[in-house]
């Protein structure tokens, strides 16, 4: 999950260097946080986080085979 994350987010973004994801695994979720540049945050969150929406739509369906919850933050 997190790879999925990381690749879509270092395509959005003008600074990849910038983009951090870590994965924090519990008994029941798995938590995806990914960090980018202050400037590059909306283009990753997008217009009415709508790409935002899309991220999370795509790691939820790759996850899907799993018994788990998958959330993405977006940090600053």
């Amino acid at each position: 999950m997190k790879e999925i994350v990381e690749v879509i987010a270092k395509s959005l973004v003008d600074d990849p260097s910038q983009v951090v994801v870590t994965e924090k695994e519990t008994k029941k979720a798995i938590v995806i946080e990914l960090r980018v540049a202050p400037s590059d945050m909306g283009k990753v969150i997008g217009k009415q986080g709508r790409i935002a929406q899309a991220i999370r739509a795509i790691v939820i369906a790759a996850a899907s085979k799993m018994d788990k919850k998958v959330i993405v933050d977006i940090l600053q």
